[in-house]
């Protein structure tokens, strides 16, 4: 099945005490790679949200986003340091004694003293929070497989009409083959009509021209090509990740065309090679695509 790389979904879940919104993003990417973005007290579930993503993706780049509202995410409370308060006012008191020093310590001085008095803030964990963002997570899992599914549909026609054109270049290739041979011995007969009066050597022709439709014959590359655009076919139809397999066959492919074209001293074979390469460029961008 062809699936895209590439993708978004969207998650919420709520209770009456917290609120949570899950974002995941895909692009294209050679593996499997995670990014997940969440608050510390989430971290002990950390593996199970990879693992719920890791079971319908498994290629591409992919960014999760968690955020938290509620009023108990986070709880606080005051912080008073009663022991150092009171050493702290005892100084006061003996440098007034010793010093003749005048003053008065009020509430508002210790409180403006964060080492005596502070508020903390501890991050609010509990099974509740845990279940909301895992609900959360496989929402926005199915939505961004949904769309991925949905590119895919989209990217596999337009494989199959680049293949069907490539089948076309390739049976015209094996139609011309044989003329290019034949072409190539008119040729030589023609030349060598012009500069020799007399006799001509059939058989030295004919070695001439079976030494050129050996090192001209496309045949097996055309049977390659074939073989690969029948496999890349059939694997747009697989149920699992294909973009790798794709991608290797569309290397082979552009290797039997640039051979194709080395091979075959003909204009006509030439211009249809340059057409074939022109159509694996467009196979390889949008199979760069794909899971």
């Amino acid at each position: 099945m062809v699936n895209s790389m590439t993708g978004f979904g969207r998650g919420k879940a709520a209770s009456d005490s917290f609120s949570v919104n899950v974002e995941i993003k895909s692009v294209n990417h050679r593996f499997c790679e995670m990014n997940i973005r969440m608050p510390r007290q989430l971290l002990k579930i950390e593996d199970k949200i990879k693992k719920i993503v890791n079971r319908h993706i498994h290629r591409g780049r992919v960014e999760v986003f968690i955020g938290l509202e509620g009023e108990g995410i986070i709880s606080r409370k005051i912080q008073v340091d009663w022991k150092l308060i009171d050493e702290y006012i005892q100084f006061i008191k003996q440098a007034q004694t010793k010093y003749g020093m005048e003053g008065s310590i009020t509430l508002h001085d210790l409180l403006n003293r964060s080492d005596l008095i502070h508020i903390e803030e501890n991050e609010v964990d509990n099974d509740e929070l845990s279940e909301l963002v895992i609900r959360a997570a496989g929402e926005a899992i199915a939505q961004l497989k949904q769309m991925r599914v949905a590119e895919g549909e989209t990217l596999k026609m337009d494989l199959e009409a680049i293949i069907v054109q490539l089948e076309t270049i390739v049976t015209d290739l094996q139609q011309d083959a044989p003329i290019v041979v034949q072409s190539y011995k008119e040729r030589i007969l023609k030349r060598v009509q012009e500069y020799v009066s007399g006799q001509i050597d059939e058989s030295r022709i004919l070695t001439e021209v079976a030494i050129f439709a050996e090192k001209a014959d496309i045949n097996e590359e055309i049977i390659r090509l074939k073989s690969h655009i029948g496999q890349f076919k059939q694997t747009l139809n697989v149920h699992e990740p294909i973009g790798r397999k794709l991608d290797f066959l569309v290397q082979e492919m552009n290797r039997e065309a640039n051979t194709i074209g080395s091979k075959a001293n003909d204009a006509n074979i030439a211009k249809k090679v340059v057409e074939m390469k022109s159509l694996l460029e467009k196979l390889k961008e949008q199979v760069q695509n794909i899971e």
